[in-house]
């Protein structure tokens, strides 16, 4: 079953543009790696970055959150982030079409 994911990263004040140069920078290794459907950032109106990703499975997710990329992506926001990114794992339930009714 697909696990969606948010993960919310909180700029330091004036460091928008790097956060999201540095996540930008280590998106496509995570976009390599198996079970990922998606992996993509938005900014969003209060300031925050939020990532939203969907994988194949909870394995999947677990394989990535101990792997190399997610290594990279943190080492890479260090300093640049106000807090810990908020992380919220979610399970699909799906409405409506295909298309419309689940991410």
């Amino acid at each position: 079953m697909p696990v969606v994911v948010t993960a919310v990263f909180y700029p330091i004040p004036g460091r928008n543009a790097e956060l999201i140069d540095a996540l930008r920078a280590t998106i496509p290794a995570v976009h390599g790696e198996e079970g990922c459907l998606l992996y993509a950032i938005h900014d969003a109106a209060d300031g925050s970055i939020t990532m939203i990703e969907k994988w194949e499975s909870a394995e999947a997710l677990e394989a990535h959150a101990s792997g190399a990329p997610v290594k990279a992506l943190r080492s890479a926001v260090e300093g640049l982030v106000a807090q810990a990114a908020t992380v919220t794992t979610m399970t699909p339930l799906p409405a409506g079409t295909a298309e419309k009714g689940e991410l």
